[in-house]
């Protein structure tokens, strides 16, 4: 059976991904063990709460140097929520800036919006060819964020949702998956987009390869 570590470094509220990733038919364990990780087929970052709080816990168990790894060598890698945001090179809040994990450049800033936080469900805008999005059609996903990025990562697929203006949904970096939104509070939509994560186990890749082939649904986001 294929194994999944979800990355433990004190995130709240992460059973739920635990659960709907064994659900889609893995064998997962929550834990911050090096060893138990890099011998897991695949590593979910969860992600709930402020950046900087965030970016500390994975630094008090190790966290960032496990992910630069496994993204350098090709490994599958799924961010959900700021675990998407902290790949990205800084998070801005409340006018504090904070280091990223830097596997993307840009920043993650506040959402301009009438509503804040963006909470709800969502359509999403998936390249035609997006592997994280195979099969799932005009379906919605969950969203509970106030901050986002929105520079597109070079030689990735993006995918965009919109609350005021246009966001980083979702990110495929070869190997590296990211999502804002929650793929284990999506209902089908999201039970169906781990499994196309899982699916991507098995698929012919070169190690050490994180570059995507996939384009952007835009070239620029507006703000």
């Amino acid at each position: 059976m294929t194994t999944v570590a979800v990355l433990d470094y004190g995130a709240g509220n992460v059973r739920s991904a635990v659960r709907a990733v064994a659900a889609a038919g893995a064998e997962v364990t929550l834990t911050a063990d090096h060893d138990v990780i890099n011998d897991s087929d695949g590593l979910l970052v969860p992600g709930v709460g402020a950046f900087s709080a965030v970016m500390a816990g994975l630094e008090n168990v190790g966290g960032v140097d496990l992910i630069r790894a496994r993204h350098d060598q090709g490994r599958p890698l799924l961010g959900i929520c700021v675990g998407l945001q902290v790949f990205f090179a800084r998070g801005v809040e409340h006018g504090v800036k904070t280091e990223g994990i830097g596997l993307w450049p840009g920043a993650v800033t506040g959402l301009e919006a009438p509503v804040i936080p963006h909470m709800g469900w969502s359509t999403v805008n998936a390249p035609a060819d997006s592997a994280m999005f195979a099969g799932i059609g005009d379906e919605r996903f969950y969203f509970v964020h106030s901050y986002a990025a929105t520079e597109p990562p070079t030689n990735t697929s993006v995918t965009t949702a919109r609350h005021g203006g246009d966001f980083i949904a979702a990110v495929e970096d070869g190997t590296t998956w990211a999502a804002q939104f929650h793929p284990e509070k999506s209902s089908e939509a999201g039970a169906k987009l781990l499994r196309n994560w899982l699916a991507s186990f098995s698929a012919d890749s070169s190690p050490g390869s994180t570059g995507s082939s996939g384009t952007n649904p835009t070239d620029s986001l507006s703000s």
